[in-house]
């Protein structure tokens, strides 16, 4: 794709590089990944190094698929993850297709099958990439889950695909919200 940065080597340094060139001339869009990447800096204490990393990088990356040149399907989750898999990055293609419950919406989209080459590893790097961007607004403010929620539904509408993708992943999201909020809470401060 001409003008789209490589991924080659992924380090959070050429990650956010690649979300900028990519997403930051969208200023709302990039104020959220800015603030949901910051958020994962924090969150990155409740695990190891190697995987405090991923989940940085991938905090990053995580809606790249907003960006024009890399659109295919529509859908933001499968496009950034189409896009890092054609880089070589499985694993974080992988988050990145799953962040906040995103199979709930490929289905609603008919896009399951794709969805499904796409293994959700559902490890603590799912739960806290989750939590990040849950608990974070569209122009980067920290919300709740449930304010986050209502914004979703003021911004798409009652009967918007991402409004009945939310709500028929509730329970899921409160699941990875509450684990990753009790490995925030066991983890030691920096």
């Amino acid at each position: 794709m001409h003008g789209v940065p490589s991924l080659h080597e992924l380090t959070v340094s050429s990650a956010r590089s690649a979300a900028s060139e990519l997403l930051g001339g969208d200023v709302r869009r990039w104020a959220h990944v800015q603030a949901v990447a910051r958020k994962a800096a924090e969150a990155a204490r409740a695990l190891g190094p190697a995987e405090s990393e991923l989940l940085v990088l991938t905090a990053w990356l995580h809606d790249i698929g907003y960006a024009e040149p890399l659109m295919g399907t529509g859908f933001h989750s499968l496009d950034g993850a189409q896009w890092l898999r054609q880089q070589g990055h499985e694993r974080v293609a992988c988050l990145v297709a799953h962040h906040s419950c995103a199979s709930f919406e490929a289905a609603l989209r008919g896009l399951s099958e794709v969805m499904a080459t796409y293994p959700d590893e559902g490890t603590s790097v799912r739960d806290l990439l989750t939590y990040c961007d849950m608990t974070t607004g569209p122009a980067g403010q920290a919300m709740t889950m449930d304010e986050r929620l209502a914004d979703v539904r003021k911004r798409y509408g009652s009967d918007g695909v991402v409004t009945h993708a939310l709500q028929a992943a509730r329970e899921e999201l409160l699941r990875q919200l509450t684990a990753a909020e009790r490995l925030l809470a066991d983890a030691q401060p920096m």
